[in-house]
């Protein structure tokens, strides 16, 4: 998200009408936009996990994933504002630093203060993140389900996104991570990285060949998605 951005979010609840008043609220909220309103939870995990998503208001008590349950598997892929009628879920809630929590029936303006909360969360995050220095670092290190790996830059053949997961391919074998494509397109150096495809991520200096709008690397063809097509091509020197 950058300051010039609509902030996006994201309404799941159960209830029909709990995700239509919210809808109607951030309609009416200048700088913020719902880009998705369900009551279809498994929906709402998948467009976090894509990175479409800055924040999301995720009522706790549903059928299929119970709120507690979807913020341990996105992890800090966005930001949440917690919904539900029943306050016992209050403290559970904070240990997941969410950004507020909104008792039912909710009014307008303890909506707003909840969004006035996250949208200065989202700006601290942003500014930290324009603060940060260049890293100089050659390598990464990468939260797997049992570990936190260290994973050298020049040992990433590319970046793949699964269902639910990220898979670092590399020469010898494949690590598996809950990060998002669009985290590890922001943390990884842009002069040895570049997105191809909204499934790939490459290292640029693994490329052996171009065929057919396909990236060849280590004998896999990786497709070249249109809206990349141009990046790539300028930066490859081609003589």
């Amino acid at each position: 998200m950058t300051n010039t951005a609509n902030i996006r979010c994201v309404v799941v609840d159960d209830e029909p009408l709990a995700v239509k008043l919210l809808t109607d609220y951030i309609g009416k909220t200048p700088g913020f936009e719902a880009v998705l309103s369900t009551t279809h939870v498994l929906d709402a995990l998948q467009f976090v996990q894509e990175g479409k998503a800055d924040l999301i208001f995720l009522d706790i008590q549903m059928p299929e994933l119970s709120g507690i349950q979807f913020m341990k598997i996105i992890r800090n892929g966005c930001k949440v504002i917690l919904t539900t009628a029943y306050n016992e879920y209050a403290i559970e809630g904070y240990e997941h630093d969410v950004v507020d929590y909104l008792l039912k029936p909710i009014t307008f303006d303890r909506y707003m203060i909840a969004v006035q909360k996250a949208r200065l969360r989202l700006q601290e995050k942003t500014t930290e993140t324009a603060l940060q220095p260049a890293s100089s670092e050659e390598h990464i290190f990468i939260k797997t389900e049992y570990r936190i790996q260290k994973l050298a830059f020049t040992s990433i053949l590319y970046i793949e996104a699964l269902r639910d997961y990220i898979a670092f391919h590399t020469a010898t074998g494949k690590i598996l991570s809950l990060e998002s494509m669009r985290n590890m397109e922001a943390l990884l150096p842009e002069h040895r990285f570049i997105r191809i495809h909204k499934s790939y991520i490459i290292n640029k200096e693994k490329i052996d060949f171009l065929e057919r709008g396909k990236v060849v690397i280590n004998n896999q063809y990786l497709p070249v998605g249109d809206t990349y097509k141009d990046k790539l091509m300028a930066q490859i020197k081609i003589i």
